[in-house]
């Protein structure tokens, strides 16, 4: 699946080095297209606070849906 920046977006894998966990939500804030297809996502707490910001693959995300 393509994202576009400012999609909302779910984790589909913990990642404990980050302290993120399958199905937090977070915002694409870059689109990568080369070499390879990837997105830098921000994530934050729930004060509003940058919890950790990391680039990943798109099988490893999904659309948001409320």
């Amino acid at each position: 699946m393509k994202f576009c920046e400012n999609d909302t977006v779910i984790l589909l894998n913990d990642f404990p080095e980050f302290g993120l966990k399958k199905g937090e939500v977070g915002a694409v804030i870059m689109v990568f297209t080369g070499p390879n297809e990837a997105y830098e996502i921000e994530f934050v707490d729930n004060e509003g606070r940058i919890k950790a910001q990391i680039v990943l693959p798109p099988h490893q995300l999904d659309i948001f849906k409320n």
